[in-house]
């Protein structure tokens, strides 16, 4: 099958790769139709990860299953279905307790609990950014989409951002009326954004600097703030007479950095600990690593980031952090596009065949106006 292969720092390849197979009765082979490019895979793209060169990257992906092991008996051959990101045994204390994100057998790797597909350090499972994929403990994993080919660019979000912005908003304990402002206008913070309006925030911020991302954020009814033209805390304080915002959602992650590109790591964290209001909650879904030998400070390489934790302990603020254990709202966020209520392909620029993935790798990692989110259609 055609695949993309990581090749090194800013290199990906589409390549000729043994197609995937049954290898546990719980597996199943999906054929992939949609699988995106997401904004932390730019992270490995940009060398800034330990990922080893020749894997197959991917972890946003749904289709058609085309095979299934002979212990999988809930989903069926033919079956439409959303992969989610996270490989979850299902049976373990954390699954069981709704932590799919953080799995405590599927990731061999020593002092990582959660796995995923096509990433560094999240166990040894191949990309979706492929023909074909193959996902273990199917029955547990797979959620089933309504046949045919309605909603295809909605539903490739249910894999990760779409659920992602939404533990965003839950990390952060927002509720109906409240403001909140979100920082990083990529994929994750638009989501961000989207799920707190349908779940009635009064007001929502996003803040970021790429107009087009802001364009978007103000069409879907948010209030864009552009931090190149000012200080954001400034500019939502100014807009709420004061008041700031009574949570936040942190969708930038390690590589944050000011107007000029050059980064600050505690940059964003710093931000939200001064605009979101005392006892209020910081919700943070950007990544954020161990170790990151890239990185601007000699802590910020050891995974220690000096964000204002005085001023974050002092306004009695609490802080929810980690990777989106989707399987806790896949299902719930099926039905709320079904119903029309939530239309996340509204950030859908480009839609691609799988051989043009390092083009769109290239566009998307510069950041270049108008690619917002990129699709991969391997059957294109």
């Amino acid at each position: 099958m055609k695949a993309v292969v990581y090749q090194g720092p800013r290199a990906v390849t589409v390549k000729d790769v043994p197609d995937p197979s049954i290898q546990s009765p719980n597996d199943a082979i999906v054929r992939i139709t949609t699988t995106n490019i997401c904004g932390s895979d730019l992270h490995m793209y940009e060398g800034r990860t330990s990922v080893e060169e020749g894997k197959i990257l991917g972890h946003e992906n749904m289709g058609v299953v085309e095979a299934v092991g002979d212990a999988v008996n809930r989903i069926k051959v033919g079956d439409r279905v959303s992969v989610p990101f996270n490989i979850a045994c299902g049976t373990c204390r954390n699954c069981l307790g709704g932590w799919t994100s953080f799995c405590l057998r599927t990731n061999p790797a020593e002092g990582m609990d959660g796995a995923a597909y096509g990433y560094a350090n999240m166990g040894p499972y191949d990309g979706g950014q492929a023909e074909f994929l193959r996902v273990p403990y199917a029955d547990v994993n797979l959620l089933e989409l309504p046949a045919g080919t309605e909603h295809e660019n909605d539903f490739t979000m249910l894999s990760d951002i779409f659920p992602t912005g939404w533990h965003g908003t839950e990390l952060a304990g927002m509720r109906p009326g409240d403001r909140v402002a979100v920082f990083g206008a990529g994929p994750v913070g638009l989501m961000a954004a989207h799920s707190a309006m349908i779940r009635g925030a009064s007001e929502v911020f996003v803040v970021d600097k790429e107009r087009d991302r802001l364009d978007l954020a103000g069409k879907i009814g948010a209030t864009p703030v552009d931090f190149s033209a000012g200080d954001p805390v400034e500019q939502i304080l100014s807009a709420t007479g004061g008041r700031g915002a009574d949570c936040g959602v942190e969708a930038v992650g390690y590589q944050a950095h000011d107007p000029s590109g050059q980064e600050h790591p505690e940059l964003v964290l710093d931000n939200l600990v001064k605009v979101v209001r005392s006892t209020g909650g910081i919700g943070v879904v950007g990544v954020y690593v161990p170790q990151d030998p890239g990185a601007a400070t000699e802590q910020a390489k050891q995974g220690r980031i000096a964000f204002d934790y005085g001023t974050f302990f002092s306004k009695g603020q609490r802080m929810g952090t980690g990777q989106c254990p989707v399987l806790r709202y896949n299902r719930q966020l099926r039905d709320l596009i079904v119903a029309g209520r939530a239309t996340p392909s509204f950030l859908v620029s480009h839609e691609l065949p799988l051989a043009q993935a390092a083009e769109g790798y290239d566009h998307f990692d510069k950041r270049e106006a108008g690619w917002t989110k990129v699709l991969l259609k391997p059957a294109a």
